[in-house]
């Protein structure tokens, strides 16, 4: 098997981390990617095998505005500091992941700076989509040009343009020939051409074995991009949101249907890349009603299927909230002595700890089969299932423990890990208890390895005004209050116009659109409305409409 079916991450923003300025002014290097080597060995420790760090080449401000594609960002230092940093993580044996910001340039681009000045004589004026020199932009270039998000600042690549994918699929033989990096996350995929990414597949399996193309993929269909020919995997954002919710929600159903929705979409879900909070997205601590639930969500992070991910500084349940639309708060500097002691001390931390050496040592975690044995809106059980051995996990999201009558294999006794508890079988059943807030998971017989050490008095305080349940909502419930929910009033329906090219729709049209798509493969559930509501992206929605047979 390939190294990144095995992968455990842990997520860097380096500008955020190392405390770099927020603007770079191209002044002197300054080696501050080197103060994240002392986090090498928690992270090791951890049980993160790889490493997803980025954007870490020259930009403007925060990194996805890209200057210069074979220059580390000056904030951050030297190709030579980037070279160690690689060749340290491979000598701990962790692999090293880039974010390859490939959909589009930052202004100062050496192409872009062209066209400024050339205008319509400049060789590159089709490395960019739509440029229109009879328009103009928020900048006052005297040109129009397709930007990325509605933002100028971040300037659309024509992806047809075979001298700009040339150029992109020479940028990352740099990057495997310079650094020896091991894959790349791609910013923006799902709004990439598919043509475009097929051809960095093909380097990347020329160029080095076992090298790993992972996209940022919010919506559609991720059969569409992880496949033989595209990319080996994509963000797990369908799963990400169900996490959560299903906890402030109390409301087990919305990951169970996850789970089985995204293993009918890619056939194995176990290939995405899942995660509980990243650097676009609010910390997970923060996304909790309560706090006590920290726990429970990372025990199904690191058991179900998928590729999981830590985002540097949640395993120390730190907090960030989006300030009016502000992501910085989310991207924090971080000092590894500040928090080193926590290792020892924070619950959270030290359940990280104990999941990591877990998901290593017991292979049914990265390979088993899975399969749902008890669900109902205050706990979850399922079992993962290789080569004849069997995982059997549960989670409670009550104040109160529980106690459950679950079905297994043909084993004589199982191991709470979290616990040391035994659990004898009976008429081909174990009885357990599962405590408040919390979770366990018991091991059979037969890959129960004596070095796990049981987590005794592991626990986060509820939150001081703790958030009162909702009513459990069944599939039913959930898609009658899609049902009552419409989006548009009567009177704005005969506004919508379906019957055109996706190209021309609104943002709305091409909602109605996808939801009508849903709607031919059944109920739309009040959760599937949400989604496609909350995506406001042209492009994304474009991406979206068309993933459907």
């Amino acid at each position: 098997m390939a190294w990144y079916n095995e992968a455990v991450f842990y997520h860097i923003y380096p500008i955020g981390m190392t405390g770099a300025p927020k603007k770079n002014d191209y002044s002197a290097p300054v080696s501050r990617l080197n103060n994240i080597l002392p986090w090498l060995s928690h992270i090791k420790e951890m049980g993160c095998n790889a490493i997803y760090i980025g954007p870490l080449f020259e930009s403007v401000g925060h990194g996805y505005e890209t200057t210069d594609y074979k220059k580390l960002d000056s904030r951050l230092g030297t190709n030579k500091d980037l070279k160690n940093f690689v060749a340290k993580c491979h000598k701990e044996g962790i692999r090293v992941i880039l974010d390859g910001v490939f959909n589009h340039t930052g202004r100062d681009f050496f192409a872009f700076q062209d066209i400024k000045k050339n205008r319509e004589s400049s060789p590159y004026r089709d490395w960019y989509c739509n440029v229109n020199f009879s328009g103009n932009n928020s900048f006052g270039d005297g040109f129009s040009y397709e930007n990325w998000g509605g933002y100028d600042l971040l300037v659309k690549l024509n992806q047809k343009n075979p001298q700009v994918v040339k150029y992109i699929c020479d940028v990352i033989r740099f990057w495997i020939r310079e650094f020896d990096i091991d894959g790349i996350r791609l910013d923006a995929a799902d709004v990439m051409d598919f043509d475009y990414m097929k051809a960095f597949r093909r380097v990347a399996d020329e160029v080095k074995e076992d090298f790993w193309l992972m996209g940022e993929v919010i919506h559609g269909d991720y059969s569409r991009w992880a496949n033989d020919t595209t990319l080996h995997s994509v963000t797990n954002y369908v799963l990400h949101k169900a996490l959560f919710s299903a906890f402030n929600d109390h409301n087990f159903f919305e990951i169970a249907h996850t789970i089985k929705y995204v293993n009918n979409m890619v056939g194995d879900c176990s290939k995405l890349y899942t995660f509980t909070d990243n650097h676009d997205v609010e910390r997970i601590a923060s996304k909790l009603k309560d706090k006590a639930n920290l726990l429970p969500v990372y025990i199904l992070l690191y058991t179900l299927p998928g590729i999981p991910s830590i985002y540097y500084g949640s395993e120390f349940a730190i907090e960030g909230r989006k300030e009016k639309g502000n992501d910085f708060v989310l991207r924090p500097e971080l000092d590894f002595e500040e928090y080193k002691p926590q290792i020892e001390t924070n619950p959270c931390t030290k359940l990280i700890y104990a999941l990591g050496k877990l998901r290593r040592n017991i292979p049914a975690l990265t390979y088993g089969d899975y399969k749902e044995l008890a669900l109902f809106t205050s706990y979850y059980a399922y079992e993962r299932t290789f080569e004849g051995k069997s995982v059997i996990v549960a989670v409670n999201n009550t104040d109160c423990d529980i106690s459950l009558s679950l079905p297994c294999g043909n084993f004589s006794e199982y191991t709470g890990v979290l616990s040391g508890a035994k659990a004898m079988v009976q008429n081909g059943h174990i009885n357990v208890n599962v405590p408040a807030n919390y979770g366990e998971i018991w091991l059979c017989e037969d890959c129960t390895d004596t070095a796990f050490a049981p987590l005794k008095n592991v626990k986060i305080q509820k939150s001081k005004k703790p958030a009162t349940p909702k009513t459990a909502k069944t599939p039913a419930s959930k898609e009658k209050k899609a049902e009552e929910k419409p989006s548009a009033k009567p009177s704005e329906k005969p506004l919508l116009n379906l019957n055109k090219p996706y190209e021309e729709m609104t943002v709305e049209e091409l909602q109605e659109a996808i939801l009508e798509k849903m709607r031919k493969n059944g109920p739309v559930t009040d959760y599937m409305l949400g989604t496609v509501r909350e995506n406001t992206h042209h492009g994304s929605l474009l991406s979206w409409v068309r993933s459907f047979n």
